[in-house]
């Protein structure tokens, strides 16, 4: 049926002038401890944690002209608001209570959502006029709070006072938000149901498409969660395979296990039709767990007569006492008929529910409350009321972090280890520069080879240098460097130039491993730091905060990386001249050096006489033997060498040893003045006047300081938002949580 097409008139209401309230359910089997069970879930409704938790609940669904609004009314006693081209538009809570007092009926209006759609907190829960003790004055009171609820931007005291006319197009066309009935009186049952929209099939040429699938989500959204018992209402008067309640309950239910059947409007089934509608009270066609059930409502003829509670009830028994084929059904069977049997079951199936579900609730609540907490503790701090000072206090425990990783934290991946596989690389390069002077002619190349000088075991870390070719120096090329070199030195001597060239040769080489290294040792400080102010601001504010930082930090960063450059291009210049203090070691380093070279030389030029010096032979000792018979005592083996003829090479060889040896020297010493200068500088530069500079940059302390510290926290709506939620679902939860500390 089309939204904007008239209501049934079959599906009227009953006249005000019905006498006993709803279905006299004052059932003395229901025990005190079961009602109270059922109050509490009422309450924990009223909180709002039925968004958060699955809480216990009967949903009333159905088509439009189902016979829904009809079935309520048994159960309730009440008058629903009818009049053409209308329909629910929003649930409808029922709160059944049975109670000797005086017939009552208090409405409510519960938003568990604001005017913008958000989650509230806590449902806000508003009385909606006085109490009500003349039945006669519901079906008004309900309909204006229907009207309240679908125009939340207007005070609901509007719609109490004001004329019981539509005069305004509503603000919504449906709502999440609903009116509660609060029923309680002598014969009044103990139960408690929600009334939803009737699903819409079609709407008219003024009609909103988009109505069809928000009440479908609406109903889904209660019929989805596995505590809702799902009471289906289906008219007997339309085919049953038409109705979409039907599809949307088995989707949410496919195992019928907490779904209810029931068929309304029997006395409307086509001629020759009762047989298949039968078989639902056979629980063979479309079987539920918990059966269908079929109820007769009164006609529109009888509510028009003024027809009472008491005496529809009464027609209800007789229509099927007395009606093919319902009279002829076998009494297993008749238990399913009437209203009265069906309010018993729902009571009973709704009660069982609640026991069986109650010690979970409280579970689940703590769980949800629990995670609510640590949701919130993920988030950042909340803006403080003082910028100012608590930016002031991260900008200090940022300077002191970055501090403390500058001087070392015990983490493979902190500052200092992260270095040190640079350092080791350049230490390596500039060992690497070392001359490689040969001590024979390069005529020789291919037939001889230098040894490593035993000496520098040591000092080396075992890795293999590669040398080319074109980097070896040979003697003889050394002897043409010096003599070019010649001027007015005796013959021999030769200026100290050639030493000074070979040196600069060789510092002139140190200057791109250094300038390596500082690019090195700077990425990984912007690296580090840049996780520091992630982690020290990343989730402050806006992040504007930690984007100025950021800034600032890479601008300071940079200043200490453009000094050490400079630091470093001062040091290759020192080193391009020649000087010492470390005489010992030069020396030392000079005459071993100076052996090594001769050695290797002599090695190759007087390979026989020192194979032979090696293992003496008979020879030899007689050579001894014979110098001892000539008065010249004390010679050894060794010391025959030196009758050999001078080298040639002999002043050449003094040069390779000068220049090898003061290489040795000066570059233990750039290797570590280097790695000192960028540590000082740069690494440690990081943190000199870091705090002072942010201040500055920032512009906190200045005079528009407060201004600037207020934009700087002003929190992102994503976070602000996130944070609304959460405090909102915990106080829902919490106050859940309160309510079932009182049972007992």
């Amino acid at each position: 049926m089309s939204l904007n097409d008239s209501t049934s008139t079959t599906d009227s209401s009953f006249s005000p002038s019905i006498g006993q309230g709803g279905v006299g359910l004052a059932n003395p089997s229901l025990s005190h401890s079961r009602r109270r069970l059922l109050d509490l879930i009422n309450r924990l409704h009223s909180t709002g944690a039925q968004v958060d938790i699955d809480l216990p609940l009967i949903a009333v669904i159905g088509s439009q002209s189902a016979g829904k609004s009809s079935l309520i009314e048994s159960i309730s006693g009440i008058t629903l608001p009818r009049a053409t081209g209308t329909c629910t538009r929003c649930p409808t809570e029922c709160r059944l209570a049975n109670s000797i007092g005086t017939w009552k009926c208090i409405v409510s209006l519960r938003f568990i959502k604001d005017v913008k759609g958000q989650l509230l907190g806590m449902a806000r829960n508003e009385q909606f006029g006085e109490v009500i003790y003349d039945k006669a004055d519901v079906e008004e009171r309900i309909r204006r709070a229907q009207r309240a609820i679908l125009n939340p931007n207007r005070r609901s005291i509007d719609f109490l006072e004001g004329d019981d006319e539509d005069t305004i197009d509503n603000q919504l066309s449906f709502s999440t938000n609903f009116v509660s009935l609060q029923i309680s009186g002598p014969g009044v049952a103990d139960l408690s149901f929600c009334d939803l929209p009737g699903l819409i099939a079609s709407v008219g040429s003024s009609g909103n498409e988009g109505d069809i699938k928000l009440v479908k989500t609406l109903v889904e959204s209660y019929i989805s969660k596995p505590s809702c018992l799902i009471l289906l209402t289906v008219a007997c008067e339309t085919d049953f395979e038409n109705q979409g309640a039907h599809h949307l309950a088995k989707t949410h239910d496919p195992e019928g296990k907490r779904t209810i059947g029931v068929l309304t409007k029997p006395d409307r089934i086509p001629a020759g039709d009762e047989a298949g509608w039968l078989d639902f009270i056979h629980n063979e066609r479309e079987p539920l767990e918990n059966n269908w059930y079929c109820v007769k409502q009164p006609s529109s003829t009888d509510i028009k007569n003024g027809i009472t509670w008491a005496e529809a009830r009464t027609r209800e028994n007789e229509f099927f006492s007395m009606t093919a084929p319902w009279a002829e059904l076998d009494p297993v069977y008749q238990r399913y008929l009437r209203t009265v049997n069906l309010v018993e079951r729902l009571s009973n199936i709704l009660s069982d529910l609640i026991s069986k579900r109650l010690p979970s609730i409280q579970i689940e609540l703590e769980r949800a409350i629990e995670g609510a907490l640590q949701q919130l503790a993920k988030l950042p701090k909340e803006p403080s009321k003082n910028p100012l000072h608590e930016i002031s206090a991260l900008l200090s425990e940022f300077a002191m972090d970055v501090s403390r990783h500058v001087e070392g934290v015990p983490d493979e991946e902190g500052i200092i280890q992260m270095i040190r596989p640079a350092q080791e690389k350049f230490k390596r390069a500039i060992r690497g520069t070392a001359p490689q002077f040969r001590p024979f002619e390069r005529n020789l190349a291919g037939t001889r080879t230098l040894p490593d000088p035993t000496f520098l075991g040591n000092e080396d870390d075992g890795e293999a240098v590669e040398v080319g070719e074109d980097q070896c120096i040979y003697v003889d090329e050394v002897q043409t460097r010096a003599l070019h070199a010649h001027t007015r030195e005796l013959p021999g001597h030769f200026p100290f130039v050639v030493q000074a060239s070979y040196i600069f040769k060789l510092t002139d080489k140190w200057h791109m491993p250094a300038k390596i290294l500082c690019k090195a040792v700077y990425s990984v400080l912007i690296t580090h730091v840049n996780m520091l102010i992630t982690h020290h601001f990343g989730s402050f504010g806006q992040n504007i905060l930690e984007q100025r930082v950021r800034v600032c930090v890479q601008e300071h960063l940079k200043r200490q990386l453009e000094e050490t450059e400079a630091r470093i291009d001062w040091l290759i210049k020192l080193e391009a001249q020649p000087y010492t203090l470390n005489t010992h070691y030069l020396s030392d380093y000079t005459e071993k050096f100076l052996a090594y070279y001769k050695g290797a030389r002599r090695q190759q030029d007087h390979e026989t006489l020192m194979s032979t010096l090696e293992n003496p032979s008979n020879d030899i000792n007689t050579i001894l033997s014979g110098l001892n018979n000539v008065g010249i005592h004390g010679v050894h083996g060794p010391d025959l060498v030196k009758l050999l003829p001078a080298d040639c090479m002999e002043a050449s060889l003094k040069i390779m040893a000068d220049v090898r040896a003061y290489f040795q020297v000066a570059y233990k010493r750039f290797a570590d003045n280097v790695p000192l200068a960028i540590d000082y500088d740069l690494v440690r530069g990081l943190h000199r006047g870091l705090l002072g500079t942010l201040s500055e940059r920032l512009g906190i302390y200045g005079s528009n300081g407060q201004a600037i510290c207020k934009e700087f926290a002003q929190e992102s709506p994503q976070i602000a938002g996130r944070r609304e939620e959460l405090m909102k679902k915990l106080e829902r939860l919490q106050s859940a949580s309160e309510e079932l500390l009182i049972v007992g």
